[in-house]
């Protein structure tokens, strides 16, 4: 459920931003919002526990890192505000479940 959740808000912010002419901000988010469910994928695919902890580590950090990101999006006018607080708040809650699944692995 994470994989997919992450996976569809980082189609959603390829989309929001298609035509955003700032290409180093662009090319940021759309890469820390990609390696949300990247990190996902990759860390189920490893053989041990020890390294999907890891991996679900790095999800979790670069969920931060996109909520920190669409947060200067809206204040830049790039999306606005109540797509802005809706993605916030999708992130937050991805960040919840990668949490959840984080613990479960300990």
């Amino acid at each position: 459920m994470v994989w997919q959740r992450s996976h569809a808000l980082s189609i959603e912010i390829y989309r929001l931003l298609a035509d955003c002419r700032d290409w180093g901000f662009k090319d940021q988010i759309t890469r820390s919002a990609n390696s949300i469910s990247d990190n996902v994928a990759e860390g189920s695919e490893r053989p041990g526990k020890a390294e999907y902890h890891q991996f679900i580590g790095y999800a979790k950090g670069s969920a931060g890192e996109t909520r920190s990101q669409i947060r200067r999006a809206s204040a830049l006018g790039y999306v606005d505000a109540p797509t802005g607080e809706r993605l916030v708040q999708e992130l937050t809650e991805i960040s919840r479940m990668l949490h959840g699944l984080y613990q479960s692995l300990r």
